[in-house]
């Protein structure tokens, strides 16, 4: 095959990822010097499109990017009235009253909203500021030059979906090239996979852990909705399985989101995430409040959960990593959209001055100085111990000694300094022989669903005609390893069904991908044992469209 001929255009930064953090940064750079040019490439359908959160938003972050956010139109305006905070049992609850709670862990000023319709509003911000802003443009490749990130590719249809060659309707995308790259890909991005591999982020620092959250929106029964209202459980259904937690956050319009996070640490390989979402919502708590509502949105992502132990280096030649990409979540906080803001902020401030002052193409160490020296690393340093005593101890230790760590933090003292992780989720994954098969209630179709029905829900769509973009290292391994030795959790762990283990009769059993459920979780990329399933980026606009996620 011939060499591919791109053409290219140059701006001074190049970002990729039109979530809270990339968005930020590119309000900010226009903020410093509105000559700056700034271009966002979101690979979703439009910006949004793959935005999901629970999310009560801290506005910290969004007070120091916009102060007037307030008075811009901004569609925040549910503030949090109510917090709650309930241990679940089969059957009951006993709510954990807020007294005791470290303040960090109150929601007093915080806000319900959807994450998804705040970036749609923060791209519409930066468009009127001059910031280029383009959907449907996935960066698939990472441009170099010599040992500096020069920019991305972006923009590329129309490869063989049986070859990955291209075909006779190839568009080759564009090379866009930036004085610096900022990846804000989200969890587990797969151009930020390569810059972490490549120069070595990782040494020294812990394995990343992560979680997998699952969310559906309801309307429900105006007499039993309470705008406003934020309750997080923990316990049933998960127990000893795994560990994990809930959400309800009542909305606006008499609507609710109500999810599920399961840490991805888990042993037992049969245990099924989305299968313990929709047991959870028969709880009499879940059951009464949904009672006579209708599901109306569904959807699921990574989570990172591995703390200020985790953060990789953020910089290198030429790129930096900014929010969730780089691992900011607060995990008891359930927060990390404030991060991801502040984040891009300092991002912008960094390249901004570089810039000034003739830079391109190096590390930009002030921004992972401020960022580990500044409110995020302030914010997560005092939670860094809670993931790893759940973890390694279970909800009861870090419950208390979570919660006695995180107040002595307040004043600068810790009872444990910095516990570790020590294995990759992956890693954490047991033997089948070693467990048993759990028996899941079938989904009634009213409260609870089955995970095909409710990816519809998420409006997932790609063409198939292109290669999946979901690869196997090596064909062999799902049947030959993973099936014996695990029982093939790719089965269970992804929430849209993309993985089956097809048995025809007399033949011998089969791995199929169903690429076109993909809800671009990653969990698969996180999860599977062998780590063999490598998530890449599908053509531009493919994947989910989420409505106010």
């Amino acid at each position: 095959m011939s060499e591919i001929v791109r053409e290219s255009m140059d701006y001074d930064v190049v970002i990729v990822g039109a979530g809270p953090s990339g968005l930020a940064a590119a309000i900010r750079l226009k903020q410093i010097d509105p000559d700056l040019t700034v271009l966002v490439l979101e690979k979703g359908s439009e910006v949004g499109a793959h935005i999901l959160s629970g999310a009560v938003l801290d506005p910290s972050g969004l007070n120091r990017l916009l102060p007037d956010w307030q008075t811009m139109g901004a569609p925040i305006r549910n503030a949090v009235k109510s917090d709650n905070f309930l241990v679940l049992g089969a059957s009951g609850k006993v709510r954990v009253p807020n007294w005791p709670m470290p303040r960090l862990m109150s929601n007093h000023g915080n806000y319900i909203v959807s994450m998804a319709n705040v970036c749609r509003w923060l791209a519409g911000v930066a468009e009127g500021m001059g910031v280029e802003v383009f959907a449907g443009m996935a960066a698939s490749e990472l441009v170099f030059d010599g040992d500096r990130v020069a920019g991305v590719v972006a923009g590329e249809f129309g490869r063989d979906p049986a070859t990955g060659e291209p075909g006779p309707s190839y568009e080759p995308g564009m090379e866009l090239r930036g004085k610096y790259v900022f990846l804000c890909e989200g969890v587990r991005g797969s151009l930020a996979k390569q810059v972490i591999a490549k120069y070595d982020l990782s040494a020294g620092k812990c394995p990343q852990k992560f979680g997998l959250g699952m969310k559906e929106i309801w309307e429900i029964d105006p007499a039993r909705h309470k705008e406003g209202t934020v309750t997080h459980t923990m316990g049933w259904p998960l127990g000893k399985n795994a560990g994990g937690g809930s959400f309800i956050y009542h909305l606006e319009n008499n609507q609710v989101a109500v999810g599920l996070v399961v840490h991805l640490n888990y042993e037992n390989p049969y245990l099924y995430p989305y299968m313990e979402f929709q047991r959870f919502k028969h709880h009499p708590v879940v059951a009464e409040l949904l009672k006579g509502g209708k599901r109306i949105a569904y959807g699921a992502r990574a989570i990172s959960e591995g703390g200020w132990q985790s953060i990789p280096k953020m910089v290198a030649p030429g790129v930096a990593l900014l929010g969730c990409t780089a691992g900011l979540v607060n995990v008891p906080r359930i927060k990390g959209n404030h991060n991801a803001m502040l984040s891009g902020i300092a991002a912008a401030d960094a390249a901004a001055a570089a810039i000034k002052a003739g830079r391109a193409g190096d590390e930009l160490t002030e921004y992972e100085t401020d960022v580990r020296t500044g409110a995020i690393g302030q914010d997560l340093k005092k939670v860094r111990n809670v993931k790893p005593l759940w973890s390694h101890y279970g909800l009861a230790a870090s419950l208390v000694g979570g919660g006695l760590d995180m107040w002595l933090n307040t004043i600068g003292l810790t009872a444990f300094g910095t516990l570790k992780h020590h294995k990759t989720d992956a890693q954490h994954t047991g033997k089948a022989a070693d467990f048993k098969p759990i028996d899941y209630p079938k989904p009634d179709g009213v409260l609870s669903f089955d995970r095909l029905t409710n990816v519809a829900y998420s409006f997932t769509n790609h063409d198939e005609a292109q290669p999946a973009h979901l690869k196997l290292k090596d064909p062999a391994i799902p049947i030959a390893v993973n099936l014996p030795e695990y029982a093939e959790p790719a089965q269970r762990y992804c929430p849209a069904g993309v993985y089956e283990v097809v048995s025809d009769p007399g033949k011998e059993p089969r791995f199929v991908i169903n690429f076109q459920n993909c809800v671009h979780c990653k969990t698969c990329d996180i999860k599977d044992p062998s780590q063999n399933i490598v998530w890449t980026t599908p053509q531009g606009g493919g994947g989910p469209n989420y409505p106010n996620m």
